[in-house]
C-alpha cells in the first residue's frame, strides 16, 4: 500500500473483556464524530463468522464518513497476522481516515496488538493515542475475569478504564473498580464511569503512555477466513473457534433465507451462553441481536446482506443447527 500522503491518522484502541459493551461505545463514538471527518473502524472478533463489522455497517455507512473492515477468527496479530495488516492497509487506503479505531476480540491479547501497531512501517502512518480499557466493574467477583491473563492485561495497558453499565452497580463497586485499577494499572491510568456506552469524544485524545509486555506467539498457518468464503448450495456455513477457555460457534445463511421473526426471537430468549451476537433478515425488517448476562437486545438496522450469528460458550448445544434452519421462512 502507498502510504506516502497518509500520515500521522489519531488511532484509539478500544478493548475489554466479552460483553462489556465495545462495540455499542464505538457506535456512541461514531453518533459524535465531527460530520466532516471521516473515520474507519478495524474490529476483530473471536469468533470465525464476523458479526461486529455487520453490525456497524448495519447503522453507519462511507456517505456519513464511516469506513469499517473485519478481521475474525481470534486474537488478529497472531493466527490472523497477515489478514489484520491486509484489512488495516486496505482500510487506510480506501477510508483516507481523520482518526482510527481498533476494537480487539475480548479475548484477544491487546498489548500485541499495539505492537503491531507499533511497528516501523506504521510509525509514521499511525499516531498511537489514548487506550480506552472497558470493564464491568460488577465482573471483580468473578474469579473466571480476575484470575484471566487477558482480563487482565487490558487493565494492565489501559490509559483510560472506562467503568460501564454504571446504571447497574452495586453499592461499592465503583470503588472496587478503583482499587483493581490501581493494584493492577498503570500509575497514570484514569477511571471513567459510563452508562450504555456513552463517551466524551476528548476521552479519545493525548498520547498513549501503554508500556509493552512481551509477545505472545501462536503456531499455525493463516487460515482462510470463514467471513469471506462462498457460501455452499446447502444454503448455510458453519464454523468453530477455541481458544482462551471459550468455544466458539456461528453460522452464515445464504443472503436468500429469510427468517420467521417470532421462532428467531423465542429461539434467541431460550440459549443459555456466555455471549450472542446477530445480524438476520426476518419477515419483519432487519436487526441486530445482542445478548450478554441473559439479557437480550434488539435494534433495527438500515442494511444486512446476510444473516450471521455467533454464539461463545463453554458447552456447545448440538441442536441449536436444527432450531436455527427451523427459523427460516419455507
Amino acid at each position: 500500500m502507498n502510504t506516502i500522503n497518509i500520515k500521522s491518522v489519531p488511532t484509539n484502541i478500544i478493548t475489554g473483556f466479552l460483553g462489556v459493551g465495545k462495540t455499542s461505545a464505538i457506535l456512541q463514538l461514531l453518533k459524535n464524530k465531527p460530520t466532516n471527518e471521516r473515520w474507519a473502524v478495524l474490529v476483530n472478533e473471536f469468533g470465525e463468522i464476523g458479526i461486529d463489522g455487520s453490525m456497524l455497517k448495519g447503522q453507519h455507512s462511507e456517505q456519513q464518513g464511516v469506513f469499517i473492515r473485519e478481521v475474525p477468527g481470534g486474537c488478529m496479530c497472531c493466527a490472523a497476522g497477515v489478514p489484520m495488516q491486509i484489512a488495516l492497509n486496505q482500510l487506510l487506503k480506501s477510508a483516507r481516515p481523520d482518526r482510527l479505531l481498533i476494537e480487539p476480540t475480548g479475548l484477544g491479547h491487546p498489548k500485541e496488538v499495539m505492537q503491531v501497531l507499533s511497528a516501523k512501517h506504521y510509525q509514521s502512518v499511525l499516531a498511537l493515542q489514548k487506550t480506552l480499557t472497558l470493564v464491568d466493574a460488577r465482573n471483580l467477583s468473578d474469579a473466571r475475569y480476575t484470575s484471566h491473563d487477558t482480563f487482565n492485561q487490558q487493565i494492565a495497558m489501559a490509559d483510560t478504564i472506562i467503568g460501564n453499565k454504571l446504571d447497574l452497580y452495586l453499592s461499592g463497586d465503583k470503588e472496587k473498580l478503583i482499587s483493581y485499577v490501581k493494584e493492577r494499572g498503570g500509575i497514570q491510568t484514569d477511571v471513567f464511569f459510563s452508562q450504555q456506552g456513552k463517551l466524551p469524544l476528548y476521552l479519545l485524545d493525548a498520547a498513549t503512555t501503554s508500556h509493552f509486555l512481551p509477545l505472545h506467539h501462536h503456531v499455525g498457518k493463516t487460515k482462510p477466513l470463514i467471513s469471506d468464503m462462498p457460501i455452499p448450495d446447502c444454503g448455510f456455513i458453519k464454523a468453530i473457534n477455541k481458544g482462551e477457555g471459550y468455544t466458539s460457534i456461528g453460522w452464515r445463511f445464504s443472503s436468500s433465507k429469510i427468517f420467521e421473526y417470532d421462532k428467531l426471537s423465542a429461539f434467541l430468549k431460550h440459549i443459555n451462553v456466555q455471549r450472542m451476537k446477530a445480524v438476520f433478515k426476518t419477515n419483519a425488517g432487519e436487526f441486530a441481536y445482542n445478548l450478554s448476562e441473559n439479557t437480550l437486545g434488539k435494534i433495527p438496522i438500515n442494511s444486512c446482506l446476510e444473516s450471521r450469528i455467533e454464539i461463545i460458550t463453554e458447552h456447545i448445544n448440538d441442536k441449536w443447527e436444527a432450531q436455527l434452519i427451523d427459523c427460516i421462512v419455507a
